[in-house]
């Protein structure tokens, strides 16, 4: 479940290149927040972006786990590991 005040990013209008660094700036900063669950909005299209996306959440240590929303597939469900610097 997404409550309201679970960070969301929108990718839209994005290149791949670019949408990844900030994706990479968004889940540092988030950590660093003690936030655990986040989304990010990539659209469906024509899959580009997700496949980019997914394969940088797929290499970064702070992601436990990562998932296409079941109720929108043109949004990624990301949680991240826990941040033991409180």
């Amino acid at each position: 479940m997404i409550s309201s005040n679970t960070p969301i990013i929108d990718l839209h209008g994005f290149d791949s290149e670019y949408a990844s660094i900030i994706v990479k700036e968004f889940i540092l900063d988030n950590y660093k927040l003690n936030k655990n669950k986040l989304v990010i909005i990539h659209g469906k299209g024509t899959g580009i972006l997700r496949k980019c996306i997914h394969n940088d959440l797929r290499r970064n240590k702070i992601v436990k786990s990562y998932k296409i929303n079941m109720f929108n597939e043109g949004e990624t469900i990301v949680l991240l590991k826990k941040n033991i610097d409180k």
